[in-house]
């Protein structure tokens, strides 16, 4: 996360295609470069996979997923593994909250900053990010009318770069920290893993939808899945719609007033 003016942005790493994780051996102390106590084999695997998870999906993960991932027979398993690391200066919790870790010593993403440390700076003729409204029936995403106004943030705050912010409109990414009204941090792609968080266009009789969802591929089938338990899956049926991906989402802008 970056403060930028009065602006915070929140960046996202690209989404594996793996849906379990396999370990690979890390350097510890990298791993650990902020924790004062050696860590048991145990706790590093834990560690690993937070930190794996982070890069991944660009949001920590919650008891559950960490049970689910590592093969924990209940949540508070996990939760006694996250105290052991925060008592030893690994990482912080915040409570009350479900996805509330932080990782002590998280590198900044590349780029992000200058060789003084501060945030780099637009030259003057660049116009910043285009903010994309609604987007209209069967014309491209970036056409000049759906184009709003352009916000004055380095592309490259973002990896993979930004090439444009889409405005968000309800509640059915809230799970995933993507509000209303946000705006959307967007690499423009024609392909997606199953787990990535992508702007997709849907073109059926009805017309077309442009919509942000998790990407999923289970076997044959493709989903659009919602980060909210209030909105269905929506199932792709080849026989009576298209599936365009758009974009993937890189991160978030929240904060702006009056875009």
């Amino acid at each position: 996360m970056y403060l930028y003016g009065s602006v915070t942005l929140l960046c996202l790493r690209g989404l594996p295609t793996l849906l379990q994780y396999f370990p690979t051996p890390m350097d510890s102390s990298k791993t650990i470069a902020s924790s004062a106590l050696p860590l048991t084999d145990r706790q590093q695997k834990v560690l690993d996979w937070i930190r794996w998870h982070l890069e991944s999906t660009g949001m920590p993960p919650t008891r559950a997923e960490i049970a689910a991932g590592l093969g924990f027979s209940t949540a508070s398993s996990a939760e006694d593994h996250l105290r052991a690391l925060a008592r030893k200066g690994a990482l912080e919790l915040t409570p009350g909250a479900s996805r509330g870790l932080r990782l002590k010593g998280t590198p900044e993403l590349a780029g992000a900053r200058s060789s003084s440390g501060s945030l780099r700076a637009l030259p003057p003729e660049s116009p910043g990010l285009p903010v994309v409204g609604r987007v209209a029936a069967g014309s491209p995403i970036l056409a000049t009318e759906h184009i709003e106004t352009h916000v004055r943030i380095d592309p490259a705050l973002f990896v993979p770069r930004a090439d444009y912010l889409l405005r968000v409109r309800g509640h059915s990414m809230r799970d995933a920290g993507i509000l209303d009204g946000d705006l959307l941090a967007v690499h423009r792609s024609a392909e997606a893993r199953s787990g990535q968080i992508v702007v997709a266009r849907l073109s059926g009789p009805g017309g077309d939808e442009v919509t942000v969802k998790r990407l999923k591929r289970r076997g044959r089938e493709l989903m659009l899945v919602a980060e909210n338990p209030d909105f269905a899956p929506i199932v792709i049926d080849p026989k009576r719609a298209t599936l365009t991906i758009e974009g993937l989402a890189v991160g978030l802008v929240r904060g702006g007033k009056g875009w």
